[in-house]
């Protein structure tokens, strides 16, 4: 029998976050939130742990006040892996049917995807998740399930994500010492489109990009399944760092200017902008601002833009590009984004999901609620082992996830 809460927790860059959920039986059985917290993490860079104590504090605090809220005991919950070292590989698997009537089982289509696993990685890499893109019975192409069917010789093309075993081992030593376990983990990119993507979206061919304070996380769907993850080392703390750099001011003065003044939409502003600080007036000038923030944000579309060439979409996306993360609050991102990309850009809001919705609309929240999501599909009637080769080993689940679409 499964739990009645649920938790994502979403250990980012800048910010430790942790939603709790359930299933509102009152609610014709739709997600609600119930309880949620957050706090500072100064023990991140780019997406990676290398202050285990610093990040171990922040969950801690998140935790609590999430339990505060929610009023429920946290002691484990589904976590986002992310970092420069998470990248995604493409991968086939080849397999021969033995039956005396040449059906294919469930076993098969397991056995084949064990086969695509068998790659040569670094010892200090290993395998999170795996995602089947679609199957090859005898020739025919593009089979979604090939349960059922009748053949000789089936084949499977996967992605798969590989992650570097250090770090996920010192992600694994910050949740033993907060004292929750990791029923599941998953990369940021995957738990945000499950709160924010439609099923005509994963269907038509669609980006998402998760913009952070440290990385950005990317994920591509096509036919419902996942083609394509990467996460690029770029985000919202660069920006702040260039201002500080171009500027020539304080760090926290530049996070000032970003979040009052950035702006990437064309057209009139105010020439001079003077900031108030310690009794002295510091003035910078709009059009430098902008064309500090406008060089990063390019620099940060031209890694998107490779990312598409490498699977041969460069504005081959139908469902265009869906935007979330705290830095997609930028103004004038989303006409800008469409102008680098090409394709058409929006930014989704949370649907379907009920309770305390409200604290949990900003799209900094989105990954968090994801893994919430991710947490209730997935939890199996076990108890959590916090290790990370489960998450692999319960490869099935995350596969049926992709054709389970609620909505």
């Amino acid at each position: 029998m499964k739990p009645e809460h649920f938790v994502g927790l979403d250990i980012g860059t800048s910010k430790v976050r942790c939603v709790v959920g359930m299933i509102d039986a009152h609610g014709d059985n739709m997600p609600s939130i119930i309880g949620h917290g957050s706090s500072k993490n100064k023990g991140m860079r780019r997406g990676s742990v290398v202050h285990v104590d610093e990040v171990s504090e922040a969950v801690i605090k998140a935790v609590t006040e999430a339990e505060r809220i929610s009023g429920v005991p946290i002691k484990s919950a589904t976590v986002n892996v992310n970092g420069a070292h998470v990248e995604g590989i493409d991968s086939q698997g080849v397999i021969a049917i033995s039956a005396a009537d040449r059906e294919i089982s469930p076993e098969d289509r397991m056995r084949v995807e064990e086969a695509a696993t068998i790659v040569n990685l670094p010892q200090n890499r290993e395998i999170i998740q795996f995602f089947a893109k679609n199957y090859s019975l005898d020739g025919q192409k593009n089979i979604k399930d090939p349960v059922g069917m009748h053949g000789v010789r089936l084949e499977v093309d996967a992605h798969m994500i590989t992650a570097s075993t250090p770090n996920l081992k010192n992600l694994d030593m910050v949740l033993e010492r907060s004292d929750v376990y990791a029923n599941h983990h998953t990369v940021s990119s995957l738990a945000a489109a499950e709160a924010l993507m439609t099923r005509d979206q994963k269907e038509a061919g669609t980006l998402l990009l998760d913009i952070g304070a440290g990385t950005t996380n990317l994920i591509v769907f096509e036919d419902g399944e996942v083609q394509h993850v990467a996460v690029i080392p770029i985000g919202g703390q660069h920006i702040t760092n260039d201002l500080a750099i171009g500027l020539k001011t304080d760090l926290e003065i530049a996070e000032k200017v970003k979040l009052e003044h950035a702006d990437l939409k064309p057209g009139s502003k105010k020439a001079v902008i003077n900031f108030n600080v310690n009794g002295k007036t510091e003035s910078f000038k709009s059009e430098e601002i902008a064309m500090i923030i406008e060089a990063r944000t390019e620099e940060l579309m031209e890694f998107v833009q490779k990312e598409l060439q490498k699977i041969k979409r460069v504005r081959k996306l139908p469902g265009g590009v869906v935007l979330t993360g705290g830095t997609s609050n930028l103004p004038g991102l989303v006409d800008f984004t469409r102008e680098k990309l090409q394709l058409s850009t929006r930014i989704n809001k949370l649907d379907n999901i009920g309770g305390l919705v409200d604290a949990v609309e900003d799209q900094s929240y989105s990954v968090v609620v994801g893994l919430m999501l991710l947490d209730m599909l997935l939890m199996p009637a076990t108890a959590p082992s916090g290790n990370f080769q489960d998450s692999f080993n319960a490869k099935d689940l995350f596969r049926s996830l992709m054709k389970k679409i609620k909505r």
